[in-house]
């Protein structure tokens, strides 16, 4: 069933986004319900995770400049290394 919703959004970010849609050929209501989809997925996908592992996240702080991608480079290297 299709519903009308009303939203309440600064007209600038409107006209950008319509703008967007038009560019990828989709009409704004179409990118909104697909974004609501994907991030309502994402709420089922964590639901599906053990209680265990959900307490977990978050736990681990790392510093604000921590960058994954070099640090991630650096344990592959090693890893390639010891082969």
């Amino acid at each position: 069933m299709i519903t009308k919703l009303t939203l309440t959004i600064d007209e600038v970010i409107i006209r950008s986004a319509k703008v967007y849609a038009q560019s990828k050929g989709k009409s704004l209501s179409h990118l909104v319900e697909n974004y609501l989809k994907s991030i309502s997925a994402g709420i089922e996908k964590e639901e599906s995770v053990s209680p265990a592992i959900l307490q977990l996240k978050g736990k681990l702080k790392l510093p604000q400049n921590f960058d994954y991608k070099k640090e991630l480079a650096k344990a592959l290297s090693k890893k390639q290394a010891y082969k």
